[in-house]
């Protein structure tokens, strides 16, 4: 079977600007994959990779035909355990970059079966969960304006971007915008351990779900510090970003945040969902600020999760993609009448 490959950069510009505790972005770049089969069915898929894990739009490009040389050479997109196998193998980094050829051999391969990528993989599409939407950090009044909006677009789950020395009076203006909405909040590294769990403490009271990334990563014992004095779940984020972090931080926080950027694939995610669950942890998806042509792939773990952050599309002020529907942040599978990943660009590569 000959398999024909392309792809396409394009900069993607937010709805709002997005602020972490690292810096504040207002467009995102992504990189777009195409793999076609000789009947004519073709899947895509998309990287947007993150500088904070070493890699950017430009070394995705500079992998991506390896890594189609690579599925051309194999043949067959049915091989997809091969197929990664042989990615890694041939580049041994840049997972985002192998993400968007994964999401794209598995939406290729759906799509041949004419079956939704969560029926290829036997999930229950009524399992799905309701994603997050993130209030990035700005000033007071401008967080108070996005909650607003948020509430307003019927979102019933919340994640609040914290990491500075107001953050007490953030969670407090959010709590009284958002009273019933549940909450959690992600500090991206940004406390150290001792503040991580006075603040905790103080903003337990706002009943929130789970504290995200207390502490930087390279600090495992501080992450464990704050997990065994904290008054709520802890969450790890960049703590967690291959297979082999699970065992790592399995005595250190209560969920595991992975994400197809970090991890290189969607055959990868599984696994460390079922090695996030042996070692007893509950499991959340999350993602960066992405299109749904990788939102959409992303959607179809939901029936295997605990927590869903996949909101990166709904971020965008223009997605070229469509997905998978997302309703009031609703997840919903089962009202995706699309085979594959449900990803469908609005114009053909150039």
């Amino acid at each position: 079977m000959a398999l024909e490959t392309s792809f396409e950069r394009r900069s993607l510009p937010l709805e709002y600007p997005f602020g972490i505790a690292r810096g504040t972005t207002t467009e995102t770049e992504a990189v777009f994959v195409r793999i076609e089969d000789g009947d004519g069915t073709t899947g895509i898929g998309a990287a947007t990779p993150s500088a904070h894990y070493g890699e950017t739009a430009a070394t995705v490009e500079a992998v991506l035909p390896d890594l189609l040389s690579v599925v051309e050479s194999v043949g067959d997109p049915h091989q997809l355990e091969r197929i990664e196998r042989r990615m890694r193998e041939a580049v041994r980094r840049n997972p985002a970059a192998r993400t968007a050829v994964s999401i794209a051999l598995h939406d290729l391969v759906a799509k041949r079966l004419a079956v939704p990528l969560y029926r290829y993989w036997g999930l229950d599409p009524a399992e799905t969960l309701e994603t997050s939407y993130t209030i990035g950090l700005d000033d007071l009044e401008t967080m108070r304006e996005k909650t607003e909006t948020a509430v307003d677009r019927g979102y019933g789950t919340l994640k609040v971007k914290l990491g500075t020395d107001r953050d007490l009076e953030i969670v407090r203006t959010i709590r009284s915008v958002a009273p019933d909405v549940r909450l959690f909040v992600d500090a991206n590294e940004a406390w150290t351990p001792r503040e991580a769990v006075a603040k905790i403490d103080r903003l337990a009271e706002y009943d929130l779900a789970f504290v995200e990334q207390p502490v930087p990563a390279e600090n495992p014992e501080g992450l464990r510090f704050v997990s065994e004095r904290s008054s709520l779940p802890i969450a790890a984020d960049e703590s967690c970003v291959t297979l082999a972090d699970i065992p790592r931080i399995a005595d250190r926080c209560d969920i595991a945040n992975l994400k197809l950027m970090k991890c290189g694939g969607l055959r990868e995610a599984r696994r460390m969902i079922s090695a996030a669950r042996a070692h007893g942890l509950e499991v959340m998806c999350g993602c960066m600020t992405e299109s749904n042509a990788s939102i959409a792939a992303a959607c179809h773990l939901a029936p295997l999760l605990d927590y869903a952050d996949l909101d990166g599309s709904l971020l965008l002020a223009d997605d070229p993609a469509d997905g998978v529907p997302m309703p009031d942040g609703r997840i919903d599978l089962a009202g995706l009448e699309r085979p594959g990943t449900g990803a469908v660009l609005e114009a053909a590569f150039d």
